[in-house]
């Protein structure tokens, strides 16, 4: 079971604090949880393999997701929707073979199984759900989501002048203030937005000194080198070796939750070990550490935002029918003429000497059909413009104030 949830939170960057007053004990708190919680797991670990993959495919440059932050925001979501869009989500969610109420029991032991595993952690996740003031919500859907996700329901008036802000507000206070103006504007056809936060905060179980902290070369390509701040530091860890790469594990806190590196052989590429990336795969490489005492660790500092929006991946995914007007999501409002416009993931993580600092949000946000237009009165000044339809040639342009 430990090397399923080694993934969750590598890719999720959970990566939590610990109190240096206290003597770290050498095991982690071991973690039961039951057999439809560990599928739970194992779906997730499918899922964020698979957008790890497919991100990598489009993405040159940094990147970090959340598996964990984006299958809940979405599994909130899957608890109205409906026929084949239903069936649809399960299926990239990973989770066909579940019933909703595994899905939603299994999360909600997940994160109890979570936020109980270090008391030395930081850890945060929140989930809420916004709605437009007037617009009809299913009290099945309200329920659900409180009970098993906890969420915090708010009816809020989306024409407000503040009311950007004051769900942007929410996030940036769940994530500790690491991920800000997430929503960048509220379409009048938004009926509801879905989040979840996750803020995670960790100090390595043997810090590196800063004072060995120095300018070293980072090799970017065969054609580019950078100069980084690179730690260093002589520790006993967890390693591995195989064809593809070489591995670390570097614990939090107690050792529940840690970062597992691997950095591809000289002669493999990032892309290369990327397309190894198989759920079975990854549980025999976590099963395949083994301790090696006084390694000399050099691992550079950083820093890096990301953000993403997950519509062509999750529609690849087979997801594309959520994300369009014939979407089934009447366990919402009843009526089904409402989708999902965007699903919205950013990312936040920063590495130093004592630790790591990790936030993400997921925002799924659903829009209603316009109303149809059943008159157009020209009876006011106007602008107008005769064109060429093929070549998009304007020929004319004027405005009439007072037609003669």
């Amino acid at each position: 079971m430990k090397s399923l949830l080694i993934f969750l939170f590598i890719m999720s960057g959970l990566f939590l604090a610990c109190s240096e007053e206290e003597e770290l004990p050498i095991n982690p708190t071991p973690i039961e949880l039951d057999l439809k919680s560990q599928q739970l797991v194992e779906a997730d670990n499918e899922f964020g393999l698979d957008v790890f993959q497919r991100l990598n495919a489009e993405e040159n440059g940094n990147f970090m997701v959340s598996p964990l932050s984006i299958s809940q925001a979405l599994a909130m979501t899957y608890n109205g929707a409906r026929g084949e869009t239903k069936t649809a989500m399960e299926d990239a969610l990973k989770v066909a073979g579940l019933t909703s109420d595994e899905i939603n029991q299994s999360y909600q032991s997940l994160v109890k199984a979570l936020l109980k595993a270090d008391n030395r952690v930081t850890l945060d996740i929140a989930q809420s759900i916004w709605y437009q003031q007037n617009f009809y919500v299913e009290p099945d859907f309200i329920s659900t989501n409180q009970i098993y996700y906890d969420a915090e329901v708010r009816e809020l008036d989306f024409g407000r002048s503040d009311a950007l802000d004051i769900i942007n507000g929410w996030i940036e206070t769940q994530t500790h203030d690491k991920i800000q103006d997430m929503i960048k504007r509220i379409d009048p056809n938004h009926v509801m937005f879905l989040i979840n936060a996750i803020y995670f905060k960790g100090s390595w179980q043997s810090k590196f000194d800063a004072e060995k902290t120095s300018q070293k070369p980072f090799y970017v390509n065969a054609d580019k080198t950078v100069n980084v701040d690179m730690m260093k530091k002589s520790d006993s860890v967890m390693y591995q070796h195989n064809d593809w790469f070489a591995a670390i594990e570097m614990p939090y806190g107690r050792g529940n939750f840690s970062m597992v590196v691997l950095l591809p052989n000289s002669d493999k590429t990032i892309d290369d070990v990327a397309a190894e990336l198989t759920v079975e795969n990854w549980d025999v490489w976590m099963k395949s550490f083994y301790s090696v005492n006084d390694l000399n660790v050099q691992f550079p500092k950083f820093k890096a935002e990301y953000e993403v929006k997950l519509n062509d991946v999750l529609s690849a995914m087979g997801m594309e029918i959520a994300f369009n007007p014939g979407a089934d999501f009447s366990g919402i409002d009843g009526s089904g003429d409402i989708w999902i416009d965007y699903v919205q993931h950013n990312t936040f993580i920063e590495v130093n000497e004592e630790g790591t600092e990790a936030a993400a949000a997921t925002v799924v946000a659903m829009r209603e059909y316009a109303a149809m237009p059943t008159s157009f009165n020209a009876n006011r000044p106007f602008i107008y413009a005769i064109t060429e339809k093929e070549t998009g040639a304007i020929l004319f342009i004027g405005k009439m104030i007072q037609p003669s």
